[in-house]
């Protein structure tokens, strides 16, 4: 695994290609599957996740390096050696990447959610197990017929009725695994609490941040110059979902994922709203007021940093309200305590009281309060 990535480098240099928009970031998305998928495999070693995790990691890291030497080969003319072993190698690790809907169907315990799914998942292995017969077939073929013209990626440009009749089901059946799995997931936690809940609220928030900057990615990669690599960047977010499988897999009660969530998604917003006053002030005092430039950045600084404070807590309560309920309670039941002490005269009141108060937003196993009398 670290031979594949080290040698990613020297090879997106050979292709003329840029390191970072070429490799790094699928070094991070492998490295993140590798890494995640060797601790699960380590503790949890009859947990098929960890073994299958490791397996996509690798593919990643070995589909990017062939596609490279690919480039050298058929697209730059250079002549090394076994050019046409990875050519087919390259497209026969193409249906691994179709293990990952697989992945997240078995989570969090490895095993099928009941006996019924046993033959339809073994109609999809079988498929592509197929699927990677005809990519070596086609490789083959096009090797066979001097029809090796790959593009930037290293993948064949082979325009062939016969491969695209039976690429595009695949393709469509790979695609509704993906749903499935997912849709399956989301019923399941919609369905479950407790220890069960939690390990799919870490997958949820996993598999949301690596959607989110997948499509960032993609869609800034579509421009030229840095903003391609600045979509490299975004894409490295991918990395997210693999984690977050870890986590719940083996450290999910370290964490408390809802006062994740909430905090996220409290700086999210005051980011983007002092953001957004920051921009609107500028350009009230330069567009409108006719200020100089110097004075109105200075302006609106003060102004973003002074509504800091007060937009993040009215901000964050109003979050924490919707994903936060155990910290949003927690406040109110030590605000009405704090109500209530003030015209509390009576030490065993007060003490019984404080021990409820405790007792319901901390939920202790045991409470017990020490008064030191003093005479």
């Amino acid at each position: 695994m670290l031979l594949l990535a080290a040698a990613g480098v020297p090879l997106s240099l050979a292709a003329r290609q840029n390191p970072l928009a070429a490799g790094a970031t699928q070094v991070v998305t492998s490295g993140a599957f590798a890494a995640v998928g060797l601790v699960v495999a380590l503790h949890r070693p009859r947990n098929p996740i960890g073994w299958l995790m490791l397996c996509m990691g690798a593919v990643i890291m070995f589909y990017v390096d062939t596609g490279l030497y690919n480039v050298l080969n058929y697209r730059l003319g250079h002549h090394l050696p076994l050019a046409s072993t990875v050519l087919v190698l390259y497209h026969m690790s193409e249906p691994v990447f179709g293990l990952l809907p697989l992945i997240i169907l078995v989570f969090p315990a490895g095993r099928l959610p009941s006996p019924r799914w046993r033959l339809a998942v073994g109609a999809y292995l079988a498929l592509g197990l197929a699927d990677m017969a005809v990519q070596a077939q086609m490789s083959v073929y096009a090797l066979t017929h001097h029809r090796t013209q790959v593009d930037t990626s290293g993948q064949l440009s082979l325009s062939n009725h016969a491969y695209s009749v039976f690429f595009a089901p695949v393709g469509l059946t790979f695609f509704a695994a993906w749903l499935l799995a997912v849709a399956y997931q989301i019923v399941r936690w919609r369905r479950s609490a407790g220890e069960s809940r939690q390990q799919l609220s870490w997958l949820m928030a996993g598999g949301a941040v690596a959607l989110v900057s997948f499509t960032a990615g993609v869609v800034i990669q579509a421009h030229h110059g840095i903003w391609q690599t600045v979509g490299a960047v975004f894409v490295i977010g991918v990395a997210a979902l693999p984690g977050s499988m870890g986590v719940a897999i083996l450290k999910y009660r370290l964490y408390e994922i809802d006062r994740i969530i909430s905090r996220t998604l409290a700086y999210t917003i005051v980011t983007g709203l002092l953001v957004g006053v920051y921009a609107g002030l500028v350009l009230l005092a330069t567009r409108v007021l006719s200020l100089n430039s110097p004075v109105a950045v200075a302006a609106s600084t003060l102004a973003a940093a002074a509504l800091f404070t007060p937009v993040r807590r009215r901000v964050q309560r109003t979050v924490d309200r919707r994903f936060n309920r155990v910290r949003y309670d927690g406040d109110r039941i030590v605000a009405a305590f704090a109500a209530h002490l003030k015209d509390a005269v009576d030490l065993e009141t007060v003490r019984t009281d404080l021990a409820g108060a405790v007792s319901q937003a901390l939920e202790p196993t045991q409470v017990s309060v020490w008064i030191n009398e003093r005479r």
